[in-house]
């Protein structure tokens, strides 16, 4: 909104300075402070609000050390996140473009689903809160609506390098912009694949149909990352720290894939206009950071699902986009071991009871991290080494991008 109106006084009356609102660097600088003020500013009157309306959190008893404290905790803090990511989103970033759109949508979307979730868990007194064929039917949707703006709109393309007679790419980018079903994968020749590949083999004129696995492929990354998040959502300042890191990963990606300069230099595809993701990206930073203020232990206010659903979708959606969805595995992956040590806790004990006719766990209790408070380390030091381990994916994705 505001860079519309700069770019009106910058090309009708030359006002000086109006020329920055240009940069994306400039941009992205405001967002970041802007969500940051939003969450701590704003963030303490929601909190107020919260309790005035006495939402708070309903523990369940697990027997875990520190989870009386934890009773009436104000919750549905996923509010302070959802406003400090779409102000600044709305505020400084070009509204024509198709990427900040679909992650305005996206982010309403999911945020949505959260919410009625959390709304039903604290009005209807309903533990179980949204059914979940409900919340997997609204996280298919999203992943439907991205999906397949990806696939039919025109202006979501990429330029990839040339490719000589002998098979290797030169060091020029193809003039034209073009609609492509390749992806960025680690540890592969030229960091690419091609859908068309898993679909070539069932005859010709089958290319045109990978699509369809593409949507599959979206639906199934945005619905495991979401739920993923949530699944991370069980200690104070865990799920909203572990996103701030994996957000800075997809700013530098965005940045990247949307600078051509970059994108050359690290022998990429380069995506057109992706470059405004960074502005979203750099939002959705801040309002994690600003958050941690209020969720850090001892925490003041939940997020809920309004904010745990909507952080993983979030970072799935921006993933998908910039084509790094099968480096989400390295990068997302808290979320990932969270998620698996739910599916093998649940599978084992169900197996060891029909054969032993007794169930067994392989974890103290699942998802991980209640493994180690269990064993008796303190919540915080959990949440720090989480961190940890998160920074540590980080970096190792991003360097994947130069290995060959």
């Amino acid at each position: 909104m505001i860079y519309y109106i700069f770019e009106f006084l910058e090309n009708n009356y030359n006002l000086p300075g109006a020329g920055v609102f240009q940069y994306i660097s400039f941009r992205s600088a405001l967002a970041i402070i802007t969500s940051l003020l939003v969450s701590l500013v704003f963030g303490g009157k929601i909190i107020k609000f919260i309790k005035k309306k006495q939402i708070g959190e309903d523990v369940r008893e697990l027997g875990l050390a520190g989870e009386e404290s934890k009773k009436g905790t104000p919750t549905m803090g996923g509010l302070i996140i959802l406003s400090a990511i779409l102000i600044p989103t709305i505020l400084f970033a070009r509204l024509d473009n198709i990427y900040i759109l679909i992650m305005i949508i996206s982010t309403i979307w999911l945020g949505l689903i959260g919410f009625i979730d959390d709304y039903i868990k604290v009005f209807k007194k309903d533990k179980a809160g949204l059914a979940g064929k409900f919340k997997i039917l609204g996280q298919v949707g999203i992943g439907l609506i991205v999906a397949l703006v990806m696939v039919f709109n025109n202006q979501i393309v990429v330029k990839e390098k040339l490719v000589s007679s002998n098979g290797q790419q030169n060091y020029e980018f193809v003039e034209v912009a073009q609609k492509s079903s390749k992806t960025t994968i680690p540890f592969m020749k030229n960091n690419e694949f091609d859908y068309q590949k898993l679909t070539s083999w069932m005859g010709d004129g089958m290319s045109k149909y990978a699509w369809i696995l593409f949507v599959l492929v979206v639906v199934l990354v945005i619905t495991a990352v979401s739920n993923g998040a949530n699944m991370t959502d069980g200690l104070d300042g865990l799920a909203t720290g572990v996103s701030a890191i994996i957000g800075i990963t997809l700013a530098i990606f965005c940045y990247v894939s949307g600078n051509i300069i970059a994108a050359d230099y690290l022998n990429i595809m380069y995506i057109p206009y992706s470059g405004e993701l960074v502005i979203y990206m750099s939002a959705f930073v801040g309002s994690c950071i600003g958050f941690l203020w209020y969720n850090s232990y001892p925490a003041q206010v939940f997020m809920g699902d309004t904010g745990s659903l909507a952080l993983g979708g979030i970072i799935a959606v921006v993933a998908i986009l910039v084509r790094k969805e099968l480096m989400i595995p390295i990068l997302c992956g808290i979320f990932l071991i969270e998620n698996l040590s739910v599916i093998l806790q649940v599978g084992y004990f169900k197996y060891t009871r029909r054969k032993l006719g007794v169930g067994k766990r392989i974890f103290k209790m699942a998802p991980l991290h209640h493994h180690y408070q269990l064993l008796g380390i303190h919540e915080s030091k959990i949440v720090t080494r989480f961190w940890i381990v998160g920074i540590l994916l980080a970096v190792v994705t991003i360097v994947t991008l130069k290995l060959r």
